[in-house]
């Protein structure tokens, strides 16, 4: 299994709406990615405690294959990108993995 893995960096005055993500992009992703081969995806908010979180949110997008993780990326990037700045103002950090 493969996964496409977002990282959004915990960066001073940075904002993330939360309950946009989690009702409007998150459906948008699975929408587009499901049919195309995408079998989990798995949110993880970042937590304070002693210290600040590195990454408010982190995203993995689980795959079968390698082919179709690509295939579905190259595919629809440019819109998950575009929806984006409706609620962060952080740039993201994206990562291919081989799921062990």
């Amino acid at each position: 299994m493969f996964s496409f893995t977002v990282l959004y960096p915990n960066t001073e005055g940075s904002q993330f709406d939360l309950a946009y993500y989690l009702d409007t992009h998150i459906p948008l992703v699975k929408k587009l990615l499901t049919p195309m081969g995408m079998v989990s995806v798995n949110m993880q908010e970042g937590l304070p405690g002693d210290t600040q979180p590195a990454f408010v949110m982190i995203i993995g997008m689980v795959f079968n294959t390698i082919d179709e993780l690509n295939l579905a990326i190259a595919t629809h990037i440019d819109e998950m990108v575009a929806d984006v700045p409706k609620f962060t103002t952080i740039r993201p950090i994206t990562q291919v993995s081989r799921v062990l």
